[in-house]
């Protein structure tokens, strides 16, 4: 079954044309990577999958419910859908385990106890359970996205979008958040991850998606896209970041 449905999206900014006749499919248990060079367009076709950016043209349906039809409420569906952002996006004034649990008692309804129990029990997924009590400032940077992973986990995602969640740390801390998300899709999440991170793409990946211009240029089985991309353009994106 198809978790995410995308079809002939398109979107402006203005009179700026930022994503153009998008179409593409996750389906349950898929780990889709979307790659391709900067201004390509996939932050925000990720963030369309939310409703986090309207679209002017085409359809987006998750997991059966139409992200357009105005009797969709989004605050519902965004809250099963986990989203990981580049900078953590977590609530500095708040400590870790306060992170972990707001969402789920205000969205979710669920009471403190559970709400605490739920969280801690993902925060140990992720290695950690020892940083419960301090407060985001005072963890690294691997920490902080590791805490915006348990945070998405603890609201129980059908589905985790993924944008660039590696790109703002320094080089030694992109392996324990890599670890935690090779974890996740080992183990059956279904995913869709914008990311340069080839090594994560070839170890996990079902699908890779080449965006450049707005458009997806290529969509094709991991196996394919590492093997002879089709496009041009990805074989040159390629030939450039894997040569070092």
């Amino acid at each position: 079954m198809s978790m995410i449905q995308i079809e002939n999206v398109s979107k402006w900014y203005g009179d700026f044309q930022v994503l153009t006749d998008c179409s593409t499919h996750v389906t349950e248990g898929e780990v889709v990577v979307v790659c391709g060079p900067s201004g390509s367009g996939k932050s925000t076709l990720i963030r369309c999958v939310n409703g986090l950016e309207a679209i002017q043209q085409g359809r987006i349906v998750v997991n059966g419910t139409a992200l357009a039809d105005p009797t969709t409420n989004l605050s519902k569906l965004r809250a099963h859908v986990g989203m990981v952002f580049q900078n953590f996006e977590l609530f500095p004034h708040m400590s870790v385990t306060d992170n972990l649990t707001i969402a789920q008692i205000k969205v979710l309804g669920r009471s403190t106890a559970e709400a605490l129990a739920r969280g801690l029990a993902m925060l140990d997924r992720v290695g950690l359970k020892a940083q419960a009590s301090k407060f985001p400032g005072a963890l690294s940077g691997g920490q902080q996205q590791r805490v915006a992973i348990a945070r998405a986990l603890a609201m129980d995602p059908i589905c985790m979008l993924f944008d660039e969640p590696t790109s703002a740390l320094d080089p030694e801390m992109v392996n324990e958040v890599l670890d935690v998300m090779v974890e996740l899709a080992t183990e059956g999440m279904t995913m869709m991850c914008v990311t340069h991170e080839m090594g994560f793409a070839r170890k996990v990946a079902d699908r890779v998606i080449f965006m450049d211009h707005g458009r997806i240029v290529e969509d094709a089985s991991k196996d394919d896209f590492f093997g002879t991309p089709r496009a041009e353009r990805a074989q040159l994106f390629l030939s450039k970041i894997l040569q070092h």
